[in-house]
């Protein structure tokens, strides 16, 4: 299927591993240009060349930190000089720490908003201009499926990552009908941080391998892990004209793993 954003500009934040690697694979394969961040520079090279593997697009690799204002402003600006355009954002951030709520402090709490919330607020406002130029632009939030089921120990993403769906909910009315905003709600997926994970409790001896280390992840119905592809996929799905009519929506990527009606 032509999901029809050959030749569009997209920036991907968070986007030298895991599943904002994956959004920005599946976008350059459908032939937009795209822009891949991250802060570790041998990282984001070393994933650059792997999306350009695939790539019908072209792809350019910009180091930064999405907790810094002008390190924002700068990607947004660079991706428009460099493509002559925006047509879609999207937004993704590491986790914050795990941890109980009486272990966790003030600090912690602000970190977590700085990376979650004020980074996706920063990058839309810095964006809206240049995506409503187009002819329909597009903003997706990869966020959690915490934000729909509470997880045990993960009371800063439980908590602050309710923010960002707020904060999607408005824009999609605020921004319509020139640019459509939507999140996508990740359950359990094979990024690098599950495998180095999985291969460190195999290291200590608590799986006899790999395989099995990873079944422990399995939270679905499907009875499989989710492959990140699938999530990037669905990412540049609600990017494309093929969505035009999808706007304000939280859509969740989770093997049926939720057991909320809504």
């Amino acid at each position: 299927m032509d999901l029809g954003i050959d030749g569009n500009a997209a920036l991907v934040t968070a986007s030298s591993s895991g599943l904002g690697k994956a959004a920005a694979t599946a976008l350059a394969r459908e032939g937009a240009n795209v822009v891949v961040n991250g802060r570790d520079e041998d990282r984001l090279a070393a994933a650059k060349a792997d999306i350009e593997k695939v790539a019908t697009g072209e792809v350019l690799a910009l180091q930064g930190d999405i907790t810094e204002a002008d390190d924002v402003e700068r990607l947004v600006e660079t991706t428009v000089d460099e493509f002559g355009g925006l047509d879609h954002l999207v937004t993704s951030a590491g986790g914050p720490p795990s941890g109980p709520f009486l272990e966790t402090d003030d600090e912690d709490w602000y970190d977590a908003y700085d990376l979650l919330v004020m980074s996706v607020v920063r990058l839309a406002r810095e964006a809206e201009p240049h995506l409503r130029e187009g002819d329909g632009g597009s903003i997706v939030t990869i966020t959690s499926l915490s934000v729909k089921e509470a997880v045990d120990s993960l009371v800063l993403s439980n908590s602050v990552r309710m923010g960002v769906i707020g904060l999607e909910k408005t824009i999609s009315r605020e921004f319509a009908p020139d640019v459509r905003a939507n999140a996508v709600l990740p359950g359990s997926h094979e990024t690098s941080r599950i495998s180095e994970l999985v291969d460190q409790a195999v290291d200590r001896g608590e799986y006899d391998s790999y395989e099995a280390g990873l079944e422990d992840w399995v939270d679905n119905p499907l009875g499989r892990i989710g492959d990140p592809m699938e999530l990037g996929n669905t990412v540049a799905f609600l990017c494309s004209p093929a969505a035009g009519f999808v706007n304000g929506e939280s859509v969740v990527v989770d093997g049926g793993a939720a057991g909320s009606n809504l």
